[in-house]
């Protein structure tokens, strides 16, 4: 049962999007349109914009229009430091609570990971690795710490790292190997599995 607000719901929405690079940065989002296409009223996607906007995803106002923010290259090497600081974190509480059914879960969505990139669904999959981390980081229990990892990913170049050539195919043996760790109950090997994974990445966007 999901037990989050309209708005809530929304704002999570629209975070993957973002990050996957549905709505490209500088884009604007149109309350109107996003509101018909979840059959919902202005006001749940008006107060999600307001949240998107305090964690740093969109600028402006909610009534004149919002845009997601553009990317800012000088940031990205603070910001690794601290997700790298953060989402180990994470892990840890997700190695000690998780359930066979959350580790179930989990390796899902990784499929379906895997499954988009393979067919060339390169938006699907960028969405879908944003859910794999969402769920992962929930299991741990830990809102406040998810809360500041949130406005980090605001800040990160998921959409550029995501569509580099060959990224795919290395995400989905790093999610193969964090699952196995997780698997485990090994939360050294986890958190150690989740690092490579978020410096994998980085170090795609450093080389292109």
């Amino acid at each position: 049962m999901d037990y989050r607000t309209k708005e809530e719901q929304v704002a999570d929405y629209l975070r993957e999007r973002i990050i996957s690079g549905v709505y490209p940065r500088g884009s604007r989002l149109k309350q109107a349109e996003i509101a018909e296409h979840l059959h919902l009223s202005i006001t749940p996607v008006r107060e999600a914009l307001k949240l998107l906007a305090a964690e740093g995803y969109v600028s402006g106002d909610s009534y004149r229009g919002a845009r997601v923010v553009p990317f800012d290259a000088s940031a990205s090497g603070e910001i690794l430091t601290l997700r790298l600081l953060l989402e180990v974190q994470l892990v840890r509480g997700a190695v000690e609570k998780a359930t066979s059914q959350d580790i179930s879960e989990l390796r899902s969505l990784a499929e379906e990971f895997a499954t988009a990139f393979e067919t060339g669904e390169k938006a699907t999959a960028r969405g879908v690795n944003y859910r794999f981390h969402r769920r992962m980081y929930d299991i741990a229990g830990m809102p406040q710490t998810l809360h500041f990892v949130q406005i980090l990913w605001a800040r990160y170049p998921f959409d550029l790292i995501n569509a580099a050539e060959g990224r795919g195919k290395d995400a989905i043996m790093e999610h193969d190997e964090i699952l196995r760790t997780l698997t485990t109950g090994d939360a050294s090997a986890t958190m150690l599995a989740m690092r490579k994974h978020i410096e994998s990445g980085w170090s795609v966007l450093k080389s292109t």
